[in-house]
């Protein structure tokens, strides 16, 4: 797909000149790569900021998108965000729009053990009780997230097929499962889209920040309910599910289509494993909570 030509650099140097002319006022800070994740540059702007450039064409497509929406969406959560501080405009040589946010010096909670997450179980559902309200028409829309898991079986029986998916057998068995639900019969909510641990920060034994709402879209909450799977050990789901309002209960399909999220996503991070070696091993821890679940929780 299109991206930033191959013989542009993204470094230091480029960064520190749109800085410059757009935001001169912090281009004198220290700059650092910080790494370079699957759709954006990432750089350290001194000791309070992230600098985000995106990689290629739709992930300047998901940039505009947090720029045109997160500000007021995420104006009066509990938890604090990646949105937006600065919205930075192309400029040559460099082809997209980028931002600027707070840098959050927690810990990446795909880089800690389990079972330290129960601390984020109650913020984490205080988040999704503030953030899952109806959004109007003209929303973004989102191929891979909110709409009916059915939208989603070519892409998972793909990654079956891959050799990628361990148990694939039972695994295409609950999705089969899954498949078969009703669906959700309400107003679209807004959605994150991608609730797995390494979009959320940790900091001082809570959630300290949620990140990376390139996929935000709206539709069925069970999307994003699925981090009580990629998320949590069974501890933290009962605390999770205790902590969200009693509106999630009125459907009592809810949980068993964000099961079906849950498998649908870990098998996009196990099959994507070249892509991000780093969260195959949350696909794959992911993947064992589901199938060692009994749902006694629910």
């Amino acid at each position: 797909m299109p991206g930033v030509p191959s013989q542009l650099r993204v470094d230091a140097g480029l960064v520190r000149g749109l800085l410059q002319a757009q935001q001169p006022q912090l281009a004198d800070q220290p700059l650092a790569p910080v790494g370079d994740g699957w759709v954006n540059h990432v750089f350290r702007l001194g000791s309070e900021y992230a600098v985000r450039l995106p990689r290629r064409d739709d992930a300047a497509v998901l940039m505009a998108k947090e720029q045109q929406w997160l500000p007021v969406l995420t104006a009066g959560l509990p938890t604090a965000t990646s949105v937006p501080l600065y919205c930075g405009l192309p400029q040559e040589p460099y082809p997209y729009p980028w931002s600027i946010s707070t840098w959050y010096d927690g810990l990446d909670v795909s880089l800690q053990p389990r079972d330290r997450n129960v601390s984020l179980a109650t913020p984490l559902a205080g988040f999704l009780n503030a953030f899952h309200t109806p959004a109007p028409p003209d929303y973004p829309r989102n191929p891979a997230v909110g709409g009916p898991l059915a939208s989603r079986d070519a892409a998972v029986q793909e990654r079956l097929h891959s050799g990628m998916v361990p148990h694939a057998a039972r695994v295409a068995e609950l999705w089969a499962e899954a498949l078969e639900l009703p669906g959700w019969n309400s107003e679209p909510l807004w959605l994150h889209g991608d609730l797995h641990p390494a979009n959320l920060i940790a900091g001082n034994g809570t959630l300290q920040a949620i990140i990376d709402f390139g996929d935000l879209t709206a539709g069925d909450p069970a999307a994003d309910l699925a981090a009580a799977w990629l998320v949590f050990e069974p501890a933290g789901r009962r605390a999770f599910r205790s902590a969200l309002d009693t509106r999630y209960d009125a459907d009592p399909y809810l949980w068993l289509r964000a099961r079906g999220w849950a498998l649908c996503m870990a098998s996009n991070l196990l099959a994507g494993a070249q892509r991000h070696p780093g969260l195959y091993l949350v696909g794959s821890e992911t993947l064992m909570e589901i199938l060692t679940d009994d749902l006694s929780w629910l």
